[in-house]
């Protein structure tokens, strides 16, 4: 959901995995005919479907961070002016970011249908898939529950906090993306070198005995470690969606 992909199902992706990982296996097998290195490269390319997914989702959640400031804004904005609060949310179909609102739309369209506050909430936040959406959709239906009159003030403040965040992060990130590319490429070379070496027949049949084909086993764990690793600290904490 996060990713954009809710109508994709997790055995799509799994098949597709599968399937990628056996068409790089043999494509590499025919170039570099070694097998160890025709599973790793298969072994690699039926991960990378979820990587890409998970960094879409990545994405997806850093390009809202930064809209959700506005949004709030035109909640307090149509709030201030005298809408009731479902009309105030449908307004961010025409009048909110452009990248909310289709789900705005969405929830419009589930509002006019069912009449339900909650339920809407309820669909909203499932296409949303975001941790600030959460947030402000539950302080909302908590405004519409019980009532009271600091909701403005509650999401003013709201949006000042989630501008200063993101105004945090980005810098945080900007200075880190030049590391995480630094050893993105230390994690390649040795493997990019690997494969025009094993283009050679001598070295081919050096990789193919079973010492060399320890080896590539042992730098692949070693490679996969390094870069968990260092995606693991280069990496700011996420938020966790509470109200999901």
């Amino acid at each position: 959901m996060q990713a954009g992909l809710g109508r994709v199902s997790p055995a799509t992706v799994a098949v597709v995995s599968a399937l990628l990982g056996v068409a790089v296996g043999a494509i590499v097998f025919a170039l570099v005919p070694v097998a160890v290195i025709a599973v790793a490269a298969g072994t690699v390319a039926a991960i990378a479907p979820s990587l890409v997914v998970g960094r879409q989702a990545r994405l997806n959640r850093r390009a809202l961070r930064v809209v959700w400031p506005d949004v709030v804004d035109h909640l307090v904005s149509a709030v201030r002016s005298g809408l009731a609060l479902p009309d105030s949310v449908m307004t961010l179909a025409t009048s909110g970011p452009q990248v909310t609102r289709t789900a705005f739309a969405s929830f419009a369209a589930e509002y006019r249908a069912t009449g339900n506050f909650g339920i809407g909430l309820d669909t909203l936040k499932a296409q949303l898939a975001d941790p600030v959406a959460d947030r402000i959709l539950e302080t909302l239906r908590m405004s519409r529950e019980v009532g009271g009159s600091e909701l403005t003030t509650v999401l003013r403040n709201l949006s000042a906090y989630l501008r200063q965040e993101s105004a945090i992060r980005s810098e945080v990130e900007a200075r880190q993306s030049w590391v995480m590319n630094a050893a993105r490429l230390g994690v390649a070379a040795p493997w990019i070198v690997l494969l025009l070496l094993a283009t050679r027949p001598e070295a081919a049949a050096a990789y193919n005995s079973a010492a060399g084909a320890v080896l590539i086993v042992v730098g692949l764990a070693v490679s996969v470690v390094a870069y968990r690793l260092m995606v693991g600290l280069g990496r700011l904490p996420e938020d966790r969606r509470w109200f999901a």
